[in-house]
């Protein structure tokens, strides 16, 4: 990798909701059943909008990935990515014992990027996530191309768990 392209700055996608289409799996956290939902996430379609913001980016920056799913996720979440051929990058996940709403936790993400790198934009699906991030003045655009769960925002802001 050149040095010029290794200073590009970061472009950070969230996945569920940006990039994967979690609609079939979200009757599992009517439940509760955290496990079952992560399982399923092998099985999400891609969602064309955020592929295509993916694809756009990358020709002006060097992407990474911010989730709210646990780490013990890492293995599915890297090989759904592959299956679709999506840009491999640096994977940013929730620590498995950390519950906190997903703003809190992805705040303090960026905190640490942007010490060692620009951050020229960020899309995220939880409106919550982005109000905290537009707040403290961070380049976030809300995606809308999947409509936002009141299921989803409940595991995320209640739970901790996505």
């Amino acid at each position: 990798m050149s040095a010029e392209h290794s200073l590009r700055p970061l472009a950070v996608f969230d996945i569920d909701g940006v990039l994967a289409d979690v609609s079939h799996r979200l009757h599992f956290l009517d439940v509760h059943r955290w496990e079952k939902f992560f399982a399923a996430a092998h099985a999400d379609p891609l969602l064309e909008e955020g592929a295509q913001r993916l694809e756009a980016a990358l020709e002006r920056y060097d992407v990474v990935y911010l989730t709210g799913r646990p780490e013990r996720n890492r293995r599915l979440t890297e090989d759904w990515l592959a299956g679709f051929g999506l840009a491999t990058g640096p994977l940013y996940m929730r620590p498995d014992d950390d519950h906190r709403p997903a703003r809190y936790v992805k705040r303090e993400v960026l905190r640490r990027l942007v010490r060692e790198r620009e951050i020229a934009m960020i899309i995220d699906d939880d409106p919550a996530v982005v109000r905290v991030l537009a707040d403290d003045g961070w380049p976030v655009e809300l995606a809308t191309w999947l409509p936002h769960s009141s299921t989803l925002q409940d595991a995320q802001e209640k739970h901790g768990r996505t």
